[in-house]
């Protein structure tokens, strides 16, 4: 499915191909919550970096969210890219050299209307504010921190294609 987005003030824009459309899991970190979560969580999607398209590529900005190690008591840096645009801050996407075929569009960036998913993942509950109400559903899946399951693997648990009737496993 391809996927276009945009920040707020429209000088950024981007098209990317995704194979996993559906907007199901909502994330209560605190880097999510606090670079992309109006709501208490931010949601992305997966994406192909390699069909990622950029119109106005001078006004974004990057940002290495700083992750603290309880163990030794240190801060670390993490490799995963944020990108936001400079001028408004708008949150538009993630991309981790680890998993560089990849990219992760915030769902609230993107202006294709997006399927709405069957059922949703909450993760890093034990993150989460005390102001912040967790609004699962029946069939919601709710963790402390990260489930075992990748967001390829939910979309192929549950037979999901995507509108265009692109097949989820790409193995």
């Amino acid at each position: 499915m391809k996927l276009e987005g945009s920040c707020h003030c429209g000088a950024v824009r981007f098209f990317v191909e995704s194979i996993h459309p559906y907007p199901f899991m909502q994330c209560y970190c605190t880097i999510c919550r606090k670079t992309a979560g109006g709501g208490g969580y931010a949601i992305n999607l997966s994406a192909d970096y390699g069909t990622l398209h950029i119109y106005g590529q001078e006004n974004i900005n990057i940002y290495h969210a700083r992750i603290s190690d309880a163990e030794n008591g240190t801060m670390e840096e993490s490799p995963a890219a944020r990108h936001f645009c400079k001028n408004c801050g708008s949150a538009l996407w993630l991309w981790d050299p680890r998993w560089p075929e990849l990219v992760h569009p915030m769902a609230s960036a993107i202006d294709t209307p997006l399927p709405q998913p069957p059922e949703r993942t909450h993760l890093m509950i034990g993150s989460k504010p005390d102001w912040v109400k967790v609004d699962a559903g029946e069939n919601d899946k709710v963790f402390e921190g990260y489930p075992d399951e990748s967001l390829a693997d939910w979309h192929q648990r549950l037979g999901l294609e995507d509108p265009q009737g692109l097949t989820t496993n790409h193995d």
